[in-house]
């Protein structure tokens, strides 16, 4: 017999006297028990190691969310990281970047406008700074305007709840259309996301959010500004009666008149007047529309067209409710922002007018 057998034999159960009245099979029991209970000792410390690797999991788990929470907060809202990895984690995650009237401000929406803002800038002068301004102020002013939207909008979209006001997905669909036929070039859907892309970084799903915020706002502001809505339809009704004498209403009515005075190219940045003339025949006048930045309605005669260019006549009817309601949330500070742009609303604006210039 080996050394190892010995050493096994001597650890098996043996017998005393008390076992002797004991049949065979409470023996084998008894033995079968003893053998098991060896063994625990060694089965019962691989369950404690498993159950300690288990909590140091869970540990390090927990540790690592913290701070992966820690390093994310920091870079949103003290450094405030414009980058597409943390763009994308907005875009999943329930992230604030203000609270207007009670309602949260996604940051994915600030977002969004921002980088869709500085994009083609960045693209064309390699670089966002203008001359004698550096990159960081130029940023903090379209920083300042993109908040500053996203809180419109989603003081706008508490609006529509309250007022039972819906964009529907045709409505995006049409307004995708027209952006897509817009002065006149009739691009196919591909040939537009392309110019989406390459020159705002927007993707279509973007691009309809982009669409459907402004909507919104619109017919908001149409459907609380009934003054507005009142006016224009006189406009319309005086034009028709008068023989579209734009000129006359616009002294009736006290509405903005404006003529080109010539031709214009149909890609005139206008609001959609120069597009909307485009389509329509010498001495036509135009039913009522909203004009592409949605803050004001239009009625368009067209003078005279030649090739891509246009000459027209306008009266523009302005939105003002929408507007006063959102001056009056400012004023009350009912808005609450979580990160700090130094720049103010007029140093922005005045800024990116002499950026634009």
């Amino acid at each position: 017999m080996s050394k190892e057998d010995g050493g096994i034999k001597n650890k098996l159960p043996k017998f005393g006297k008390k076992d002797e009245h004991k049949t065979e099979r409470e023996k084998l029991d008894d033995r079968r028990e003893q053998i098991l209970a060896q063994g625990r000792k060694f089965k019962y410390p691989m369950q404690f190691a498993k159950h300690r690797l288990v909590i140091i999991t869970i540990v390090i788990a927990v540790v690592a969310l913290i701070l992966s929470g820690v390093l994310g907060w920091y870079a949103l809202y003290k450094s405030q990281s414009t980058s597409d990895i943390l763009y994308r984690l907005t875009t999943v995650l329930p992230i604030s970047v203000a609270k207007i009237d009670g309602e949260n401000v996604r940051y994915s929406d600030y977002l969004l406008i921002y980088r869709s803002s500085v994009t083609p800038i960045e693209q064309q002068n390699g670089t966002l700074s203008i001359e004698g301004k550096d990159e960081e102020t130029v940023k903090n002013a379209y920083k300042r305007v993109a908040l500053d939207k996203a809180e419109n909008y989603t003081y706008a979209q508490k609006l529509a709840r309250q007022l039972d006001v819906n964009v529907t997905d045709s409505m995006i669909d049409e307004s995708f259309d027209n952006h897509r036929k817009v002065g006149g070039a009739d691009r196919n859907k591909e040939s537009f996301l392309k110019v989406l892309k390459d020159n705002f970084n927007l993707t279509e799903a973007e691009y309809r959010r982009m669409l459907y915020l402004s909507l919104v706002e619109v017919e908001v502001a149409k459907k609380i500004d009934t003054a507005a809505t009142k006016k224009a339809e006189s406009a319309l009704e005086k034009l028709k009666q008068n023989g579209g004498d734009f000129k006359a209403v616009s002294e009736e009515l006290g509405i903005e008149m404006e003529s080109t005075g010539g031709l214009v190219d149909v890609m005139n940045i206008d609001g959609g007047r120069a597009s909307k003339a485009y389509e329509m025949t010498p001495g036509q006048i135009s039913d009522i529309f909203v004009s592409l930045s949605g803050d004001a309605y239009y009625i368009v005669r067209l003078n005279d067209k030649s090739d891509a260019k246009v000459n027209y006549d306008s009266l523009k009817i302005p939105f003002t409710e929408f507007d006063n309601r959102l001056k009056n949330v400012r004023e009350e500070n009912r808005i609450e922002e979580y990160i700090e742009i130094p720049t103010s609303d007029n140093e922005a604006e005045e800024l990116l007018d002499t950026s634009v210039e």
